[in-house]
Order: structure tokens, then C-alpha cells, then sequence
């Protein structure tokens, strides 16, 4: 009888301990999805100043891509992921105790700023600590368990601040943090032989050169609008205007709409090892499996907002299981980013993906707020069905754009295959 190799054991409990940070920073991120109702009464704001919660976080995450990344090359995933592990525990802290608009927002800046610190160190260790033809399952497998943090920001998180209050609730989810930072620190190393792993100091020259570098390869920008394209119909509903539309868009109870959202979680975590194996036999038809997956999101949806009246409960549960296997869709993105760029460059590379689908769920989460009281008389937040129809609809303009790029990039990188390893683009029939 064989044991398992000491490296492999240690990596996966390295695996394990960051997996678990990483679904804490979900369960942060998400935590006020099925508290904007509640949250309209607490600070006395409306539909635009509620999605200026999470727009300001959505902003923070996807500004701090690029840099986290270069942190990352240069720190370590072990001190970055530490050092948001913190942010984000304290952040959430604040916000339990925010009375006032200013204060809650502030604290949703910091939740945003640590959540950005967590995925690309969890993506490096990976990277590192994995044998190349697991990664592609692995980072799958990551979002996967990384999702069971909405999944605990959804029913319980109800629960929760119906019985005991905005306070204890925000604060008991905080608590959570302390522990895991303990974990982190103890178990994570950077790599096999060191436990905080440090780059070059890289001058501003430098820098600017490696994002250029990543920029310019139509491989990187190729998975750029994959990731686009496909998460920020998924990442809307789950943080923020799922819940308002479930209720008084679609007429739902708020059990339900809240068990939908969950669905929609189990959804992303089922699709993930499927698309993850699936791209480890067939990696040269990444963006054909990511152009179906786009065109099913927008097919249901349309379904959905035509629907006279009220969609019936079957087809909202077919909408959140579609729209959620965008979330691993995108994450396709990330294994284009990794074939593409050289290893000292995949974390930044991996950072300018990770921006694209954040930027675009910014977009959308403004025009949502925006469209809804547009469309409902005076200051009121009784937003109708038809108001969120108008809104949702937003989300058309999103894809138009991404489908055109992907096509557009896809091509480009056909070409920049064929140049670069006209070898493999014989045996794979140009296909990417």
C-alpha cells in the first residue's frame, strides 16, 4: 500500500487553509445581496445610493487588480492574502456598527480593498503548488468552493438579520475572519521551498513594460472579455439586485428569492469541474464553449423580461442556473491569461483579467439604481416590475459589446498562435 507524497499533502492543506480565506472574502463580498432592502430603511437612502454600496466595492476590486497582482510577483501570495484577510475583517466590523451613509460606506471601500487582496494569491498558489495539467480542474474546483461564501451570505444571512439584528449579524460574520487568519498564517507557505517567497524590486519602467507586455498578447485580451462577458450578469444578482428583483420585479416571497439565489450558487459550483475538465481535453475550443454559454445567458434572460407579466417559478429557475454557470464561464478567462503570459508575469496578467467582469458589474450595478428611479415616480423605492424590466435590460448593451470583442480577439489570437507555435496550430486546427 502507497502513501501520498508529503508535498501533496501539504499542498493540499495549503490549498485548503487559501480556499477557505477566499470563500470568507465571497461571503463578505456578497453579504449585503439579500440586505438592500434592509439597508434602505437603516441608512434612509435610495435604489442609486444603495448601488453606490456596491459600486464602490465593485470599483475598489477591480482597481486594485492590477496592483494586487504586482504585489503578489513581488510579496508573496502568503503576505497579500494575510494582509486582506485582515482589511476584510476589520471592514466588516465597521459596517456592523455603521448608523450613518458615510460610515457604511467607507467600511464597504476596506471590504472591497481586502476582498481584491484574496483570488489572484489563491490562483498563484495554485499555480504553484499544482501539476500544470491539474490547474485548469484546481482553479475551477477554487471558484467552486470560493461560491459556498454567497451560498452562506444568502439563506442564512436572512435569517440572521431577521432574528438578530443588523449588529450581531455583521459582527458574527466578522468574528469568522480572526479564525481564519490564524489558519493562514500557520499552513500557507509560497512554494515548497519557502515559506514567504519575494521577487525583484521592480522599477515604474519595468512595470509599465510587464502590463504591456500582457496587454498587447491577444491571448490576454481574448480571456479579458471572456471574463467580461459572461460573470456580471451572476455577480449583479448575487450582490445586490437579484434579491429586489426576485421580490418586486417577479413577485416572489422573500424565502424564495432567497433559496433562487442559492440555487444560482449550487448552479456555479456544479458547472465549475464540469467546465474545468472540459477545458483540460478540449483546451483549444475555450471560446467556442464561452460564445454558447453567452448565447444561452442572453436567450433566457430575454425569455424572462418578455414574459407577459410575472415569469412562471420554473422559468426563474432555469434564469438563475443559466445566468450562474456564467460565473465558472469566467473563469476560462484566467486559463487564457495563464497560456499566454510567462510565469513572472501571470499574476499581473491574471489581474488585468480579473478587472474585466468587475468593471462590467459596476456598470451594471449603476445603471440598474440609475434606470429604477428613473422609471418610479418621486423619491419611492416601491420599484415596479416594469421599472426593473427597463433596468435589467441594461445588461443587453454589456453583452453586445463583450460578444463583439471575443469574436474580434478570437481571431487575433488564432493568428498570434499560428506565428508563434505554427506546429501546435496544425495539430489543433487553429482552434482557441
Amino acid at each position: 500500500m502507497t502513501s501520498r507524497p508529503p508535498a501533496a499533502d501539504r499542498a493540499g492543506a495549503i490549498w485548503v487553509v487559501a480556499v477557505g480565506v477566499y470563500m470568507l472574502a465571497v461571503f463578505h463580498r456578497s453579504s449585503l445581496a439579500v440586505a438592500g432592502l434592509a439597508a434602505t430603511e437603516r441608512f434612509d437612502i435610495s435604489a442609486s445610493q444603495l448601488a453606490t454600496f456596491t459600486m464602490l466595492q465593485l470599483l475598489v476590486y477591480a482597481l486594485m487588480q492590477i496592483p494586487v497582482g504586482l504585489l503578489v510577483d513581488r510579496f508573496g501570495s502568503r503576505a497579500v492574502l494575510a494582509s486582506g484577510a485582515v482589511l476584510l475583517t476589520g471592514a466588516q466590523a465597521g459596517f456592523a456598527f455603521a448608523d450613518t451613509y458615510p460610515l457604511a460606506l467607507l467600511a464597504r471601500l476596506f471590504v472591497g480593498l481586502g476582498d481584491a487582496m484574496t483570488f489572484i494569491c489563491v490562483l498563484r498558489l495554485v499555480s504553484t503548488w499544482f501539476a500544470p495539467r491539474r490547474i485548469p480542474v484546481m482553479i475551477q474546483v477554487t471558484g467552486l468552493i470560493g461560491q459556498l461564501g454567497a451560498i452562506t451570505a444568502a439563506v442564512p444571512m436572512t435569517w440572521a438579520l431577521s432574528n438578530l439584528g443588523w449588529t450581531k449579524s455583521y459582527l458574527v460574520a466578522a468574528s469568522l475572519g480572526i479564525v481564519m487568519t490564524a489558519a493562514l498564517l500557520l499552513v500557507v507557505h509560497d512554494a515548497p521551498d519557502a515559506r514567504n517567497l519575494r521577487g525583484p524590486a521592480m522599477r515604474p519602467a519595468a512595470i509599465r513594460r510587464s502590463l504591456a507586455d500582457s496587454w498587447s498578447h491577444p491571448g490576454t485580451r481574448l480571456g479579458f472579455w471572456m471574463h467580461f462577458s459572461t460573470q456580471f450578469s451572476a455577480t449583479v444578482l448575487g450582490l445586490l439586485w437579484g434579491f429586489p428583483f426576485l421580490v418586486k420585479g417577479e413577485g416572489l416571497s422573500e424565502h424564495a428569492a432567497g433559496l433562487l439565489l442559492t440555487v444560482m450558487v449550487v448552479a456555479m459550483m456544479a458547472a465549475g469541474p464540469l467546465i474545468g475538465w472540459r477545458i483540460t481535453l478540449l483546451p483549444w475550443h475555450r471560446s467556442t464553449l464561452v460564445l454558447s454559454i453567452l448565447v444561452a445567458i442572453v436567450a433566457v434572460w430575454t425569455v424572462v423580461l418578455a414574459w407577459p407579466g410575472e415569469a412562471p417559478l420554473p422559468v426563474l429557475v432555469v434564469l438563475v442556473v443559466v445566468t450562474g454557470i456564467g460565473g465558472p464561464a469566467s473563469v476560462i478567462g484566467f486559463d487564457l491569461g495563464r497560456t499566454s503570459n510567462p510565469p513572472h508575469r501571470l499574476a499581473s496578467a491574471t489581474g488585468i483579467i480579473n478587472q474585466a467582469g468587475f468593471f462590467a458589474s459596476l456598470i451594471l450595478v449603476i445603471a440598474i439604481g440609475l434606470i429604477l428611479d428613473w422609471r418610479t415616480p418621486g423619491a419611492s423605492t416601491d420599484y415596479s416590475p416594469d421599472a426593473f424590466r427597463w433596468a435589467m435590460s441594461f445588461q443587453y448593451l454589456l453583452w453586445a459589446i463583450g460578444l463583439v470583442q471575443i469574436v474580434r480577439y478570437r481571431i487575433k489570437a488564432r493568428a498570434r498562435l499560428r506565428v508563434d507555435d505554427p506546429d501546435e496550430w496544425a495539430a489543433q486546427s487553429g482552434l482557441i
